[in-house]
């Protein structure tokens, strides 16, 4: 049985979910000591002039080592709609948006208390659209031995690392792309880039 090993994301890349695609259980970190600048509280969509981060505010926890079942969604800078904003100018055109963006939106309404729930229930309703079934589950310790069958992608899969280098197993597939006339093809964005520009089909790209 092949075991994955996450960190928990917001909106995470399609090399994230080719993990929950393809790996028999998912453990999900929820005691690795939060940092920023990494997917945990960001994303990358595709605007019409390239790349774009996302980035969800957070509360300044009261210790350096934090956890991440701990990490408070701060409310500051209007963060919700300014998503919400980003992702429907970007993907206003794709022939899918129309079809989920009333899945999406409640999530930028609704107030979120911990991160690592508001991410959660963003990945579940991801999975559902997409058609995946993982068996996830949350971490009860930080471990740091691995067997031979489990894998450990907790900090590999990181907006700040290559993963041409870092994760062999996973080769972008090209797909269609609103803006690909103009930018090329973007690998590694956000599912939602997936999902969005190609609908039920994104599960065929995952797998």
């Amino acid at each position: 049985m092949k075991t994955a090993y996450l960190s928990s994301a917001y909106l995470a890349p399609v090399e994230y979910y080719t993990k929950l695609a393809t790996y028999d259980k998912i453990y999900i970190e929820q005691y690795d000591h939060y940092m920023k600048q990494t997917y945990r509280n960001r994303c990358t969509i595709s605007g019409p002039d390239g790349e774009l981060a996302l980035s969800i505010p957070t509360v300044k926890p009261d210790t350096l080592k934090c956890p991440m079942k701990d990490i408070r969604i701060s409310d500051h800078g209007n963060w919700r709609h300014l998503h919400w904003n980003a992702i429907e100018s970007a993907y206003n055109n794709t022939p899918f948006f129309e079809y989920y963006k009333d899945d999406f939106h409640p999530f930028y309404e609704k107030k979120y208390e911990f991160l690592i729930d508001f991410n959660e229930e963003l990945c579940n309703l991801i999975c559902k659209l997409i058609d995946i079934h993982p068996n996830i589950e949350r971490t009860s310790e930080y471990k740091m031995d691995f067997c031979p069958e489990e894998t450990d992608f907790r900090e590999l899969i990181h907006p700040k690392k290559d993963f041409r280098a870092l994760d062999p197993e996973f080769i972008p597939h090209p797909y269609y792309q609103v803006f690909e006339a103009k930018l090329g093809f973007l690998p590694n964005l956000s599912v939602i880039d997936l999902l969005f520009n190609m609908g039920p089909e994104g599960l065929l790209i995952l797998q």
